[in-house]
């Protein structure tokens, strides 16, 4: 196998879009801005799936389905939430086909109109919101800790495979309470969570933070994120929660019989990450030789490769191998054997390589003379021989090693790529030169966040949480500034 990917130097856009399709990830699709997710993309995605939903699950929250279509009028009944998703809306307006009189194949059959067009869902609050009020009636009913797992479109013009689809996966997070601090403190919570699950699941280190006024979800009051470096000193939103006030609540009549017997309009969060996170991983660690994953989230995290000359000497390797695989996969080790004899050892490595595996195996005669097993691990690209008796710890103890390794060496980029500037001037060079996240001072203003975003494409990436107070001034205004925020370009 001839990998033949574009170096990242070379062109960092081009080497990622390679990378997605020749390491087999997902392609595009028959429909426009729409992506096939292969297997092996899948896999990954599974595996992201599965954390999340295990931390969701074990902080109380349930999973539900909500309806794909959405009514038009309830997507108006929140007035900063339609004017935010509009532009972005797909609208269903019939529901039958027929086929022409004049025999030129199927067209739309005009008495088939709805009396009310259907949004197809770009996110469900509004379907959701009007499931709510039938749902809590009583103090007793709450919190209501929702979770789903979907799909959802978003209208977009330029598309790029994981990163900006038209339709992608998701899961969307709604919860309503009782008080205002039980929904702030839900909305933490998740952000928490989210952090938790990149740094040690994808081994991707975040930045928490809150969003300007400007860059918020739309009808929200506060949105919380985290925010990732890639290698090409872009920033990449990771993860955002929100807190919802009692906006949604309003808009859809969601009250509740308090302990007193009052009417009260309940709190609300929703949040949500999706199958942008496969860009964030692929991004922050893969090389020019292809992906390199995290152990936690490999689909395969061992493979052995036999090297062999006849049926004969396969037959000999494999019985030595079976027990392994056994001993490898009751320690909850996923491995897999490819004793295919349809492809040269030398491609498998390619493969194996490409596809990010974390640890590949090789034995051949002289290991079986020597009882060994070649290791090389995929993040340093590093060989050696190791005994057989010794090899089930020392694959345990690289697979938190590699963990380890590679979010330590994408840590210390980003941390590499946080640069503190005082003039707009060197503001500018900076972000030219070297990239990453510039830590500025700014003074709160849409309209001064607006022109730097225009005239150098760079954003407010966050208002960092817990970030010490630092009196200065903004760069572009020289108005008073009670802390530094964090710009960035950004996919």
């Amino acid at each position: 196998m001839s990998k033949n990917l574009t170096t990242r130097s070379e062109d960092y856009s081009k080497w990622y879009n390679e990378l997605v399709i020749k390491a087999d990830l997902a392609e595009n699709s028959g429909v426009r801005g729409c992506m096939v997710i292969k297997p092996y993309g899948y896999a990954i995605w599974e595996k992201m799936q599965a954390g999340l939903d295990t931390m969701f699950k074990e902080t109380g929250h349930q999973n539900a389905y909500f309806p794909l279509f959405i009514p038009k009028s309830y997507l108006s009944k929140e007035a900063s939430h339609v004017e935010g998703f509009a532009k972005e809306c797909a609208v269903v307006t019939h529901y039958r086909l027929i086929n022409a009189e004049d025999g030129s194949g199927l067209i739309v059959d005009p008495e088939a109109k709805l009396e009310e067009e259907l949004i197809v869902r770009p996110t469900s609050e509004t379907i959701i919101w009007d499931t709510y009020r039938r749902w809590v009636q009583s103090y007793r009913d709450l919190p209501l800790l929702i979770n789903q797992w979907a799909n959802v479109v978003r209208w977009e013009m330029r598309t790029r495979l994981f990163l900006r689809t038209t339709e992608f996966l998701w899961q969307e997070g709604h919860t309503a309470h009782a008080t205002e601090q039980e929904a702030i403190d839900e909305a933490e919570l998740i952000l928490n969570i989210y952090a938790d699950f990149a740094e040690n699941h994808m081994a991707v280190p975040v930045i928490k933070g809150t969003k300007t006024e400007s860059e918020r979800f739309a009808g929200a009051l506060e949105t919380y994120c985290i925010e990732a470096l890639m290698q090409d000193g872009k920033a990449l939103q990771a993860g955002t929660s929100h807190f919802l006030g009692q906006n949604f609540a309003k808009a859809f009549d969601v009250k509740f019989a308090t302990k007193e017997g009052t009417q009260e309009f309940v709190w609300a969060t929703s949040w949500g990450v999706s199958t942008r996170l496969m860009g964030a991983l692929i991004m922050t660690h893969s090389d020019d030789q292809g992906l390199v994953l995290p152990p936690k989230l490999a689909p395969i995290q061992v493979v052995i490769v036999p090297i062999y000359k006849g049926m004969e000497q396969l037959e000999t390797i494999s019985q030595k191998v079976n027990p392994l695989v056994n001993e490898l996969r009751s320690k909850g080790i996923t491995v897999k054997y490819d004793d295919r004899d349809t492809h040269k050892p030398g491609f498998k490595f390619n493969e194996y390589e490409l596809k990010g595996i974390p640890i590949r195996l090789a034995i051949g005669q002289r290991d079986l003379n020597n009882d060994t097993f070649e290791v090389a691990r995929r993040d340093t690209l590093q060989k050696e021989t190791v005994k057989t008796a010794d090899l089930v710890a020392k694959i345990e103890h690289l697979l938190v090693d590699i963990q380890e390794n590679i979010y330590k060496k994408a840590h210390d980029f980003r941390d590499g790529h946080i640069t503190d500037v005082n003039s707009y001037e060197e503001f500018k060079t900076l972000l030219e030169s070297k990239g990453g996240f510039i830590s500025a001072h700014w003074d709160g203003t849409s309209a001064t966040e607006e022109k730097i975003k225009e005239e150098t494409k760079a954003t407010i990436r966050c208002i960092p949480i817990n970030a010490k107070e630092e009196s200065g001034v903004c760069m572009v205004t020289g108005k008073p500034s009670k802390q530094r925020v964090l710009f960035a370009k950004a996919y």
